[in-house]
């Protein structure tokens, strides 16, 4: 059974990064109604990661999904970092990987593992925070040169002879229904679909195959995927904030260039009076690789404009518009490839 067919059909799901205090302190309230908007909109595929807030987002999403029947939603976590009892002072905080992103997140210490004992750790921990007794899908988070410079291969190979057979044995034993990995890059989702031991379900793959960059998953990752039925889960498509009014891109602020090309796409859409975020989600969603995107959000109200910017009806012109512009590759899959 592929990934599509676990998240039960639906096509949207809610990526909680922005739970744990993304770049900024949310209030308790605030992200508790967050959740709860996004099951009364019908989203009923949750992810989220030890790594958001050093736990925040797991125990936020826990306390709102437990008023909520087990069988009734699918939820995945991730591992590759245990959070520690251990406490880091402000200064450790403002210099480490949480700086930034996660600084308003909890304080405890992390520490990147991929090893088969950190493994099982850390999903017993995940298990806790999210007062859940079982995940659906567990993604290996962040195993790639963004995080880990130089030696993400070093990291690799101990998550193959780690992280990655204790996952199989979990799905081959019905403890868990799929794994893969959770990145940023397609590099590591390339290498993993070359070895002959590995057998991931389906990967989640952040900000690599949205409207404002695609090229690069294009070129081998999408066809590849789709050939061997391995489905593709789009996290961050409004990458990092960019295509959804925000400044962010590639969870820092966005260069020139950037803001330039999005100028140039919503000028586009203007034209045809279309919605950025409808074009951002329905553009991810029209690779046949793709199983569901996973856009994150901290108010209410963003779950309901991403519930109407999937259902919203945009004109073939302006994809045949993009297309002409070279704003989105010229092999891209468009909705318009459907009809």
């Amino acid at each position: 059974m592929s990934i599509k067919d676990k998240l039960a059909g639906g096509v949207i799901g809610f990526g909680t990064a922005p739970l744990g205090n993304m770049f900024r302190d949310i209030p308790e309230e605030q992200a508790q109604a967050t959740v709860d908007a996004a099951w009364e909109q019908g989203v009923r595929y949750y992810d989220t990661a030890p790594f958001y807030g050093a736990g925040l987002a797991e125990i936020r999403l826990g306390d709102a999904l437990g008023r909520r029947k087990r069988d009734d939603y699918v939820l995945s976590t991730k591992v590759g970092r245990v959070i520690l009892d251990e406490v880091e002072d402000a200064g450790a905080r403002a210099l480490g990987e949480k700086s930034g992103l996660f600084a308003a997140g909890r304080p405890n210490k992390m520490i990147d593992d991929y090893s088969a004992d950190a493994t099982l750790r850390s999903i017993e921990d995940s298990l806790k925070r999210l007062k859940t007794d079982r995940l659906d899908i567990v993604w290996v988070h962040d195993i790639a040169q963004d995080f880990h410079g130089d030696e993400w291969l070093s990291y690799f190979e101990v998550a193959r002879k780690g992280a990655f057979r204790v996952l199989t044995r979990l799905r081959d034993e019905g403890v868990i229904k799929a794994w893969g990995l959770g990145v940023n890059r397609v590099e590591p989702i390339e290498l993993t679909l070359d070895l002959a031991e590995a057998q991931p379900d389906g990967f989640l793959l952040a900000g690599r195959y949205t409207l404002l960059d695609h090229e690069r998953a294009l070129q081998r990752l999408m066809p590849k995927a789709a050939e061997r039925g391995t489905d593709i889960v789009v996290g961050g498509p409004y990458s990092s904030g960019i295509l959804a009014g925000g400044s962010h891109f590639e969870y820092q602020e966005a260069p020139a260039h950037i803001i330039a090309k999005v100028e140039r796409i919503k000028a586009v859409a203007q034209r045809h009076a279309v919605g950025i975020k409808a074009a951002a989600l329905q553009f991810s969603l029209a690779n046949p690789a793709v199983a569901a995107v996973i856009p994150g959000a901290s108010r209410p109200q963003r779950i309901a404009e991403d519930a109407a910017a999937l259902a919203e009806t945009i004109p073939a012109d302006f994809w045949r518009e993009l297309r002409e512009q070279g704003l989105v590759a010229a092999n891209a899959p468009l909705p318009i490839d459907r009809i």
